[in-house]
């Protein structure tokens, strides 16, 4: 009797080790049904979502971004950093491939109108035609240029409007007993503009770890005024000769309020000659049509 119940002891132990070895191979198995499930599960989510997102967002702008990456990589690297460049000028308004986007749009769209028009008129103005298509192409090719340029100088018109004031206020503060980056941040919190912008940022890189020269000349990259590039590399001399920047700030503060004083001189005596287009296209020909209009009904009523 205690043989037989040793016997189905050690048979028991032998089916129960065979039925843990048997889990244990089918284990991945089941598993990896169970992970295939789940993916699939998990993309038709998915599919389910993209679908909630609206047309413009699922097929247009994927398809506009790929023209952009197209066209960018046709054009020259020269030609794109460029761009890049008076981007970040103007204020970063679009980014490098919205902005190759709206460059193509305006030449496909103008392009096509002349096209347009060359098909409508008459066959017997081809001339007229001609040149029209070739006006049309050219002002689609010119006018993102032209409008890009337009905002990076309206945008430094601002900056060189505002720095001599700014330039005081350093100068005060530094005179009074601030440091040069406490006297910039007053400046950056007083001040408005696109020069308290570029203020705030460049004061947020010092505060990151960037050294404060390489801040200062990535400020004036990023604004491309002559007379800011000229003050940053003045308080960089004057850091590395070990020169007091209250005293260099001085200088600098009194040419800037020359050079202000100069354009302001410039401007005026620029104002007469910019007078005499509109008083040759439109004040003088009325000044002759009532002088001389009385005059000529006189003299042909006189011959008749």
């Amino acid at each position: 009797m205690l043989l037989l119940i040793i016997v189905m002891l050690v048979f028991a132990s032998v089916l129960l080790v065979f039925a843990g070895s048997m889990g244990r191979e089918r284990a991945p198995s089941m598993e990896a049904r169970i992970q295939d499930f789940r993916a699939r599960a998990g993309a038709e989510v998915e599919d389910e979502i993209d679908l909630n997102v609206p047309f413009a967002e699922r097929v247009i702008k994927p398809g506009v971004e790929g023209l952009a990456r197209a066209v960018s990589s046709i054009l020259p690297a020269s030609v794109l950093s460029d761009i890049q460049k008076q981007l970040v000028m103007s204020g970063a308004p679009m980014k490098l491939n919205t902005y190759v986007t709206f460059w193509v749009a305006s030449f496909a769209s103008l392009s096509g109108l002349g096209l347009l028009m060359f098909v409508a008129l008459p066959a017997d103005l081809l001339l007229q035609k001609l040149a029209m298509v070739f006006i049309f192409t050219l002002i689609g090719w010119i006018f993102p240029r032209m409008w890009l340029k337009g905002k990076v100088k309206a945008r430094q018109k601002l900056v060189t409007k505002a720095l001599p004031d700014a330039l005081d206020l350093i100068t005060t503060c530094v005179e009074a007993g601030l440091g040069l980056d406490a006297a910039l941040a007053r400046v950056a919190e007083k001040s408005e503009g696109p020069f308290a912008v570029e203020l705030t940022h460049m004061l947020r890189d010092v505060a990151m770890g960037k050294l404060r020269r390489d801040a200062l000349t990535e400020l004036g990259e990023r604004i491309g005024v002559e007379e800011l590039t000229n003050f940053i590399s003045s308080i960089i001399q004057a850091e590395q000769l070990g020169v007091g920047i209250a005293q260099v700030l001085r200088v600098q503060s009194d040419q800037m309020r020359m050079r202000r004083r100069q354009r302001a001189e410039k401007t005026a005596h620029e104002a007469p000659i910019k007078m005499i287009f509109p008083l040759v296209l439109f004040i003088f020909p009325a000044f002759l049509m009532v002088i001389l209009g009385p005059a000529m009904i006189r003299i042909s009523t006189s011959l008749l």
